[in-house]
């Protein structure tokens, strides 16, 4: 029997979520979007799926480490109509949810009766899919609170004009499904309030751009770690040409996101006591940290991404569970250093097999990756590896904390420096 990560094998919920991050115009996460699904094949959440959820979504989803402390946002909730048409609602902290009306739904008298009652009882609403040009919408702009447009089917002019008809209503915007840095300029000199999609994951690559700095270090910190002649003595030699460096090691592995119980005074002695497998994930980590003109948002996305790669193929019996949490944090270092990644594969010292996986999704490397990837983006009814789904949201509920703390732990070795 495949053995389940102790962390996750008896805390099993009966959905699927996972979570889009919202950003506010510095790039910051203000609210989560989450893509929800329970026994019915839909993204919707219904009155159940609630109660069955939202426990573990106040819980885990909604707080991340960001600015130095941990914090809550709110969430968008897309619900069905029985939410929208119900006498009463679940146990539902207005402060932490956003009720999204669902495209397409039918607007009768009694349903914008209902949702300005909402309103009106402190509930925060928000239009999906909305469009300037149709007037029947107009009549929920005296509802809601957030207009959601969709970036990729509207063009500039539209967005211009849902710009203008929701300040004159007083309505906050978001742009949806933004795909590109310069789309996300655009919405911001249109004067949107929110921002989602794919951009911060987006390179822009400098021709020529090279890896610096004490990222040097770390790239010939990882090379030795791949070395089948690497020893303690010889990582600790390289480690210690930045005193800096080391300190924040050794701070990040004393803290509670390792969980040692001896206090760990030198590199070598942290190899004796974690391995060469997991001082290879901290160089890493350490690598995908710390640039200072990305976003925070960025660097947590890789982390739980690489934490969740590694969980799903340990509950799939696959090999080599450490080279799958590098994939997965990797995946994105093309956008965080802004290098093309082929060109990334060329300096990171990898092997044949992370750098095929990277470049290509091949192999079990790249089939995990890929799963991850599908589910981050709520292709829930795409996902094939695992036959109990349940263990989907389990790992992914234990990346998202993982990475909250590995981030407190990674801040408070810069803030020590």
């Amino acid at each position: 029997m495949t053995r389940i990560p102790d962390a996750i094998e008896d805390d099993l919920l009966d959905v699927i979520l996972a979570c889009r991050p919202v950003y506010s115009r510095g790039q910051e996460v203000a609210a989560f979007e989450l893509l929800l699904q329970g026994e019915e094949p839909s993204q919707r959440a219904t009155l159940s799926d609630i109660e069955a959820s939202s426990q573990v979504i106040l819980g885990t989803y909604t707080q991340l480490f960001q600015a130095g402390r941990v914090r809550r946002v709110p969430s968008f909730l897309k619900v069905t109509d029985e939410v929208i048409m119900a006498p009463e609602l679940p146990d539902l902290p207005k402060d932490h949810y956003i009720l999204e009306i669902p495209e397409g739904m039918l607007l009768t008298s009694d349903r914008v009766e209902r949702l300005s009652h909402l309103a009106q009882r402190g509930y925060r609403l928000a239009l999906a899919d909305y469009d300037p040009d149709d007037a029947e919408l107009d009549v929920l702009l005296d509802v809601v609170h957030i207009v959601k447009v969709d970036t990729r089917l509207q063009d500039d002019g539209v967005l211009r004009r849902a710009a203008d008809k929701s300040r004159d209503y007083g309505v906050e915007m978001l742009a949806d499904n933004l795909d590109s840095r310069e789309r996300f300029l655009r919405c911001v000199e249109l004067g949107f309030d929110y921002y989602q999609g794919d951009f911060l994951s987006a390179p822009s690559p400098v021709k020529g751009k090279k890896i610096t700095g004490n990222k040097i270090l770390l790239l010939q910190l990882l090379s030795e770690l791949h070395s089948p002649e690497a020893s303690p003595l010889r990582l600790e030699a390289i480690a210690l040409k930045d005193a800096n460096l080391t300190y924040r090691i050794l701070k990040v592995v004393n803290s509670a996101a390792v969980g040692l119980r001896r206090e760990v005074n030198s590199l070598s002695h942290a190899i004796g006591l974690m391995g060469l497998e997991e001082i290879k994930r901290w160089a890493n980590l350490f690598l995908v940290a710390g640039e200072s003109d990305k976003p925070e948002a960025l660097t947590r996305s890789m982390l739980v991404r690489g934490r969740m790669c590694e969980v799903l193929a340990e509950i799939a019996g696959r090999d080599n569970t450490i080279n799958h949490f590098i994939v997965g944090l990797l995946s994105q270092l093309d956008a965080l250093m802004d290098i093309a990644m082929p060109e990334l594969m060329k300096q990171v010292p990898l092997n044949k097999e992370v750098k095929s996986a990277l470049l290509e999704r091949s192999g079990s490397l790249g089939e995990i990756l890929g799963e991850v990837e599908r589910y981050e983006q709520g292709r829930f009814d795409e996902l094939e590896i695992l036959q109990d789904t349940r263990y989907y949201e389990a790992a992914y509920r234990h990346a998202t904390a993982w990475a909250r703390q590995v981030q407190q732990a990674m801040n408070s070795g810069n803030e020590a420096r």
